[in-house]
């Protein structure tokens, strides 16, 4: 991953109708940011990105032939996942760790983060869809994140979560591809978060507000932790992405009126 660019474009010709997006792949501090005062284990935790998401993302782009944009800056500096208004667009506390760096951030500092990192992710994201779909390309969107298996003292019980824009079918049709590769799969809907919590920034922006077919998958991060886990899931997701599409659920809708987070979870 470039040390330089807020966003990498991986195999951006990729022939697969799915597109992946990795908001958090990174715990990358831009130089100018030192630290931000956290130890090494905080910015190597979840605070800081993702852990896993990226590499069940690259191993999905070989499987698949699918085009990956991801961040190359932590979400420490700025989530790229958040609405600009959105009060957790710089974080100043992650569950229970204080970033005191980004507290009180003057205008300038603020814009110069959304301007260098958070603008030109999504610009990315635009570019490879309009490119795709000027040329006809089939096009599903596909956010890429992981969780802790603990928040706030309680345990989460799924090994992974679908999360849906205003459109539902496509990421019911993964969700019941999962469940009849594995029976026992404890699939969470709209877990370990919803719309209504304000994540869903690039699914709305990129998938519902383009009519394009669209989910979002969390993957608890202890199932990814090793190689052996993320071949495993890039599997089991390569596979249900199949189904679903061959399914007919990711026919595409009319752009939506109405923004995910304003509907009931």
């Amino acid at each position: 991953m470039s040390t330089e660019k807020a966003v990498d474009v991986v195999n951006a010709e990729g022939s697969s109708p799915f597109v992946l997006v990795c908001d958090h792949a990174s715990n990358r501090l831009p130089a100018r940011y030192g630290t931000l005062g956290l130890t090494p284990e905080e910015l190597k935790s979840h605070i800081a990105w993702d852990p896993g998401a990226q590499a069940v993302s690259l191993a999905m782009v070989e499987a698949l032939d699918a085009p990956l944009v991801q961040s190359t800056v932590s979400r420490l500096i700025i989530d790229c996942n958040r609405d600009l208004d959105a009060p957790d667009l710089i974080w100043t506390l992650s569950e229970r760790t204080r970033i005191a760096a980004n507290e009180n951030l003057d205008p300038q500092e603020r814009q110069f983060r959304i301007d260098a990192y958070h603008r030109p992710f999504h610009e990315a994201i635009d570019a490879v869809i309009a490119k795709r779909l000027a040329r006809g390309q089939e096009t599903v969107l596909v956010c890429m994140h992981s969780f802790t298996p603990v928040y706030h003292g309680v345990p989460r019980p799924w090994p992974i979560g679908l999360i849906h824009g205003v459109d539902t079918r496509f990421t019911r049709a993964v969700a019941d591809a999962l469940a009849a590769d594995d029976p026992t799969l404890n699939v969470g809907w709209n877990e370990p978060y919803a719309a209504l919590n304000g994540v869903t920034l690039t699914l709305e922006k990129h998938g519902d507000a383009k009519g394009l077919a669209a989910v979002m998958v969390e993957i608890r991060n202890d199932e990814i932790a090793d190689p052996a886990g993320v071949a495993d899931w890039a599997g089991r997701l390569g596979r249900a992405l199949h189904a679903a599409h061959a399914s007919g659920a990711a026919d595409r809708a009319e752009p939506a009126a109405q923004s995910a987070r304003q509907r009931e979870a």
